[in-house]
């Protein structure tokens, strides 16, 4: 291992089937829910009633002492995910120090439950800092895969170099995750980051797969209730690529808006109709509970994901949630965007940011952004793009200069957050962000409108989806047409926009050292073929104590 750190509905008509009949039957659906492989593992242990790891196992928020490890135990056939059913069971661990476990240096037990859908959690400490560890799960003689983790630097560690897989918006519908394949094969990532819409929560067929569901989801409605969600993460983390990436890293996620609605905020969200749909506050408990089940995600702030980890002297991250304190989205007709009673982020979560950054003693000091904090304005996109642009950013198609669903739309959280970076002369900040299916390098002026004669307080690298519809696929033309006409007028438009790619599918690796922070961005061939390949399209970087991007011609 190359080390990187240097220093269902299936249970409505059962009830007139036999107890045995019922768990066949069951098993059957927990079958129709898997993928691959795991399908076949299904049916093994269907026979034997055997307890089954049949969603993986993952690590996740490192620390210098510790870890989070993650899986999900189906302890009896109709213990299906959203289901209630099966029985309490003894799940336990083991951490080694090699694959083999013969140098044991942690383990334990705890109980899965119906209460929890059956997910463990575990949160190992006084581990080593900066050290390779292997772990695995046990139930009821079964045993779970092996899989690798890794800790954070120690915090006063001289930390030469740091390597993070980027990515976001994965549809399950629109194809398949062959960027976390190919993440997963490069065997040098220190941990993953994962900037939001991990999962999407659309009826089948609804959204954004160019008329063409590539594989279906679970449940096929739009989910609303605890069940629901718990059964879309299972669908999701049934996938192969998923799972293998999250065998060989720990992965460091937040939350977007599809982990709980379109457009969501702290009140309800575009795509929830109260009353018909339930109460916001059911569905968003329901949403938030069941991703805290299924993701290592350690919460640092009950009910939120906003937190910060350090990874030695190198750097920091401030990990955001822009979706649980917001206010709801604004009109630019109405000029409310710039409205000082709105936010984005909420005031203790600003003021936490703040005082973060000011304290950093970190040479760099990234922070995990769901939505973009660089200005936007479409500039002169003729109608026939900024139409369906428009309608990728969720925006009225007509006259707008402004994703409100952005930081452009919460103006004064964005001025007083750039203000006191300038202000504080706090260098070297990098925002990490997801959400608009697009690769973007741009500084992060302190006024736009003047820039680049203005400062730039920022940089920001941007990562395109996993394979949420992006402008082409909006359009239905070939990969490349619309970026061709597209990037340069948006970057006319924006002079603080070094590159955008509106077109295609993939991810990001960071690479950090002391003298810069680079991202190379890969894209796929194609996201409906299981074999896609990846390929190396562009880098950029910010050297330190510029607050400014740069190209640069190889990847890391």
């Amino acid at each position: 291992m190359t080390s990187r750190y240097r220093s269902s509905e299936a249970s409505q008509n059962l009830g007139s089937l036999s107890p045995r009949r019922r768990s066949v039957v069951k098993a059957a659906a927990a079958t129709a829910v898997l993928a691959g492989p795991l399908a076949a593992a299904a049916s093994a242990r269907a026979a034997t009633d055997a307890p089954a790891f049949l969603h993986g196992v993952a690590s996740g928020d490192p620390l210098p002492d510790g870890v989070l490890l993650w899986t999900r135990v189906t302890p009896v056939p109709e213990a299906i995910p959203g289901s209630g059913l099966g029985p309490d069971t003894e799940v336990s661990w083991i951490v080694a120090r090699d694959k083999a476990f013969t140098s044991v240096v942690a383990k334990g037990s705890t109980t899965a439950t119906a209460a929890s859908d059956h997910t463990v959690k575990a949160d190992i400490r006084g581990l080593e800092p900066a050290t390779d560890y292997w772990f695995r799960f046990s139930a009821g003689g079964t045993d779970s895969p092996v899989a690798r983790t890794r800790t954070a630097p120690a915090a006063d560690a001289d930390v030469s170099s740091l390597r993070f897989g980027v990515v976001s918006c994965a549809n399950w519908e629109a194809g398949y995750f062959s960027a976390y394949r190919h993440l997963a094969a490069r065997n040098d990532l220190d941990a993953w980051l994962h900037l939001g819409d991990y999962i999407y929560e659309y009826k089948s067929g609804e959204y954004g797969t160019r008329g063409e569901v590539v594989r279906p989801h679970a449940p096929a409605n739009e989910i609303l209730t605890l069940a629901d969600y718990r059964i879309r993460h299972a669908r999701y983390k049934t996938d192969p690529d998923l799972q293998a990436l999250h065998l060989k890293a720990p992965v460091v996620a937040i939350w977007d808006d599809h982990e709980f609605a379109d457009n969501a905020w702290s009140g309800g969200a575009v795509n929830h109709t109260e009353g018909a749909e339930g109460t916001w506050a059911a569905r968003q408990a329901a949403a938030k509970q069941a991703y805290f089940e299924w993701m290592p995600v350690r919460p640092a702030v009950a009910g939120t994901t906003y937190r910060r980890l350090r990874f030695g002297k190198l750097a920091d991250l401030s990990l955001l949630d822009l979706r649980s304190f917001r206010s709801q989205q604004a009109s630019t007709a109405s000029g409310s965007v710039d409205d000082p009673d709105r936010t984005l982020t909420g005031r203790a979560q600003l003021d936490w940011l703040k005082a973060g950054l000011k304290a950093s003693d970190t040479r760099w000091r990234l922070v995990g952004n769901s939505v973009m904090i660089s200005p936007f304005s479409f500039g002169s996109l003729s109608a026939d793009l900024f139409k369906p642009l428009a309608k990728l950013l969720g925006l009225p198609q007509e006259g707008i200069a402004a994703n409100t669903d952005q930081w452009d739309g919460y103006t004064d959280d964005r001025r007083e957050l750039l203000a006191h970076l300038r202000s504080n002369a706090i260098g070297n900040t990098v925002f990490l962000t997801g959400d608009i299916h697009m690769a973007w390098a741009n500084d992060v002026p302190v006024d736009a409108g003047t820039y680049p004669l203005s400062a730039s307080a920022a940089t920001e690298f941007v990562v395109t989806s996993v394979t949420s519809d992006n402008l082409d696929d909006i359009v239905k033309v070939p990969e490349g047409t619309v970026s061709a006409i597209a990037a340069p007028v948006i970057k006319a438009a924006n002079r603080h926009v070094h590159w955008v790619d509106t077109d295609r599918h993939g991810y990001g690796v960071l690479d950090i050292t002391a003298d810069r922070a680079q991202m190379d961005y890969y894209v796929l061939s194609d996201r409906t073929d299981a074999n896609a390949t990846s390929t190396w399209v562009r880098s950029y970087r910010t050297r330190s104590g510029t607050q400014k991007v740069e190209r640069t011609y190889d990847p890391v």
